[in-house]
């Protein structure tokens, strides 16, 4: 690894990268973002989240407002909060796909995000509650359409999903997503987590987010540094000029980056920036105590 690195960028996934595991910043974690943003480099949170699940972090955790990469590169908003990207599914294969997930599927909770909404059939579903808990978002319920599938409803009123989300046990969401990629090539899916599928339109991925993030700010991927954990964010590890995969990543996630650092729980983001000199050691803090 070079490093003499110094990035004009930072774009860093949330869960498992950015939050410890019990979804908190921790200090350094924070100091490195205020340090970064100090010497005029942006830093970027890209996630599978939808934006109201990312600014209690922005706004309550750091105290800034901050660009950011929605549902997994479908939605990008600048740090003003202006939309730069918003890709939704294709209506087309959507009855198909609810009907499969109610057929093949009846354990898994199924989510419907739309823009700044996430609708639900049921907002007291253990699995919902669960996520409301986690992400500090607001579920709605999904409105009545006279016995039918109320999602129906809201893709036929012409409010098409940014992303469908799929709760689920482990092996049940593994078989989903082989089965769904293989008979849904329209849409994009991928796990996020062992119990969780993102589901957007072919083409979105937090590349495609980051991509329209860089021609905004007229940057290239070479000048990019991208911080992650996960099988989602395989395409933003192996797009950004410098890549790093956190301890706790899988092997094949590791292996796609060009560096590993330390885990979520051991300020892994900041321990890497200071060991490349990208920024200052706090009051003379020794990196390897």
């Amino acid at each position: 690894m070079n490093s003499s690195f110094h990035p004009k960028i930072v774009f860093s996934d949330i869960d498992g990268t950015f939050l410890r595991d019990d979804h908190t910043v921790s200090p350094r974690t924070k100091a490195a973002v205020l340090a970064l943003r100090a010497q005029g480099i942006p830093f970027v949170l890209v996630s599978a989240r939808m934006p109201e699940a990312i600014t209690p972090i922005t706004r309550g955790s750091l105290g800034i407002e901050i660009p950011m990469i929605s549902y997994s590169g479908a939605f990008v908003l600048d740090e003003a909060g202006k939309t730069l990207l918003d890709v939704r599914m294709d209506g087309g294969a959507l009855p198909a796909l609810l009907g499969r997930l109610e057929q093949a599927f009846p354990a898994i909770t199924v989510n419907y995000y739309a823009g700044r909404h996430w609708y639900v059939r049921d907002t007291s579903a253990p699995r919902v509650r669960h996520e409301e808990d986690i992400t500090d978002a607001h579920p709605e319920a999904a409105p009545a359409s006279g016995g039918g599938d109320p999602f129906l409803a809201l893709m036929e009123t012409g409010v098409l999903p940014s992303k469908i989300l799929l709760m689920g046990e482990p092996p049940v969401c593994e078989r989903a997503e082989r089965e769904l990629s293989a008979d849904f090539p329209a849409y994009h899916v991928v796990r996020s987590a062992p119990n969780l599928v993102e589901i957007m339109q072919q083409g979105v991925s937090k590349e495609s987010g980051i991509r329209t993030m860089l021609a905004a700010l007229s940057l290239k991927a070479e000048d990019a540094l991208s911080f992650g954990d996960n099988y989602n964010d395989l395409e933003m590890l192996r797009f950004t000029g410098t890549s790093v995969a956190m301890g706790n990543a899988p092997a094949p996630v590791q292996a796609a980056a060009t560096d590993v650092t330390l885990s979520n729980e051991d300020d892994g983001i900041w321990y890497w920036l200071v060991e490349h000199g990208v920024i200052a050691k706090e009051g003379g803090t020794n990196v390897h105590a």
